[in-house]
């Protein structure tokens, strides 16, 4: 019950502030980017919400059950993407665009900005389809009584968190979610803190972890290095770093920022905020781990953890968290491609000269329309793979069409329109197409290689000719 009673509190509280906040929003800038009014703070609190996700939550902690200690190795990716995104934060505040594609559209033309739109979309909703799956799965929990059975079915469950996430998108956009996600952030923080060493104790600390591995029959659980090969870290790390290097989400928040300053010193301190919290999720899932011999129930480790494992109120914290990880990501995954078909589609080539009032509504309306889409993933291909999966999987769509572009943009004054067409055309395709590598290459060629590294390659190497090949010669002559 008490689970049931926190976490409903923390809805309400969520909705009012959304409804309260709803009232502010008189213009696209107020729904997209919160008015250009953020501080440090309250970035790295909206960033930090965002980042950590259904990926992380569920697809890194159900990893983590599979192979143990070394998913400490996990969030290198990421965390080395934010490293370098501290280089890029000041300079997209700068440029002052709404979206990635507009940045796009500014340097290569109006085709890569409405390619960068179709590979946006496609990765955003699959990264919003398995949030509300996530959010199924923690309903699902929420209302199973000791015998096993749920009130709710996990399709059900399901469609409740794609309404409530749908809902709340549509009533403030990045204006409520950016001061909620500061709650977030919060929330997640202590409830990992006070957690992880209530687990360890609960485990028995690393000889009880020790025992509880060997009696499974997997003893590898407490080695970090020899369990994952080279290809295999390249293939985890890989995509998240692709992502966060050029993610619409972290534009949008720097273009939300006071000024170029604050934009900077923000994704600093995300660096460290984020190693923290990735290493006490897989840490957490880890020592819990130990104490699962059922894969049924380690394939959501920490919903089963928070559930049986901690005390009622600790427990009903903790799953508070993962709520607010999963709606303040999908929020963000799913204002973004809102945000980006207004900007760069409607307002580009239907009706440059919309008023603010259509503008926040027509906002609303597509983001009720691609949530509807997004829930629509979720019940096709979306189902036949895990959370780890799906998420590298867009991730890799993502990161290997728009990224090189949109960094060259910012840094290669050689890259040219014909070059970025050609990286983001040849990334999409090359994921697709690898996807399905069993119909048309002998195994030998992509078994143990996932997409990312194929359709990389590919894009950059698009990119690097292409433009040498149309660029301008010295004396600035075609």
């Amino acid at each position: 019950m008490i689970y049931l009673v926190v976490i409903t509190i923390y809805l309400f509280t969520l909705t009012g502030i959304g409804i309260y906040k709803s009232r502010k929003v008189k213009t696209q800038s107020d729904f997209s980017i919160a008015g250009r009014k953020l501080t440090p703070w309250i970035l790295v609190g909206t960033m930090l919400a965002t980042w950590i996700g259904t990926g992380s939550i569920l697809g890194n902690a159900g990893k983590t059950y599979e192979t143990g200690l070394a998913a400490f190795l996990l969030p290198l990716g990421g965390v080395l993407g934010i490293v370098l995104l501290t280089q890029i934060a000041a300079r997209v505040r700068n440029y002052e665009k709404f979206t990635v594609p507009e940045i796009i559209g500014e340097r290569y033309g109006e085709l890569a900005r409405l390619l960068c739109v179709i590979a946006l979309v496609l990765a955003y909703l699959v990264i919003v389809s398995y949030q509300y799956n996530a959010g199924g799965a923690v309903i699902v929990t929420i209302f199973t009584d000791d015998s096993g059975r749920s009130l709710f079915t996990p399709e059900t469950a399901t469609i409740i968190a794609a309404v409530f996430i749908i809902v709340y998108t549509m009533l403030a956009g990045l204006i409520s979610v950016a001061y909620t996600d500061v709650g977030n952030g919060v929330i997640m923080l202590v409830s990992l803190l006070v957690a992880f060493p209530v687990l360890w104790i609960k485990a028995g600390g690393w000889s009880g972890m020790e025992s509880a591995f060997a009696l499974m029959g997997k003893p590898e659980h407490m080695r970090l290095f020899g369990i994952y090969s080279k290809m295999d870290i390249i293939n985890f790390c890989l995509p998240p770093f692709l992502l966060v290097l050029g993610d619409a989400n972290m534009y949008q928040r720097f273009s939300a920022s006071k000024n170029a300053r604050g934009a900077k010193t923000a994704t600093w301190i995300l660096v460290f905020a984020v190693l923290l919290v990735e290493l006490l999720i897989i840490a957490s899932a880890w020592v819990s781990s130990s104490m699962i011999p059922d894969a049924a129930n380690g394939r959501h480790v920490l919903i089963y953890a928070a559930h049986r494992f901690l005390p009622p109120f600790l427990g009903a914290m903790m799953l508070t968290t993962m709520v607010g990880i999963i709606i303040s990501t999908a929020d963000s995954y799913l204002l973004v491609p809102a945000t980006t078909l207004i900007r760069d589609v409607y307002m580009n080539f239907i009706n440059r000269d919309a008023d603010e009032t259509k503008i926040v509504l027509l906002s609303r309306l597509v983001v009720l329309g691609l949530g509807l889409l997004a829930y629509a993933i979720s019940r096709g291909f979306a189902e036949s793979a895990g959370f780890f999966e799906r998420a590298l999987y867009a991730y890799t769509i993502y990161g290997a069409a728009i990224t090189p572009s949109l960094v060259a943009a910012l840094f290669w004054k050689g890259a040219t329109k014909e070059g970025a067409v050609a990286s983001i055309i040849s990334g999409t395709l090359m994921t697709l197409a690898w996807n399905n590598a069993g119909a048309w290459l002998p195994t030998r060629f992509y078994e143990n290689v996932d997409e990312i590294l194929p359709a990389i390659t590919v894009s950059v190497i698009c990119l690097i000719a292409v433009s040498l090949l149309t660029g301008r010669n010295p004396r600035g002559q075609k």
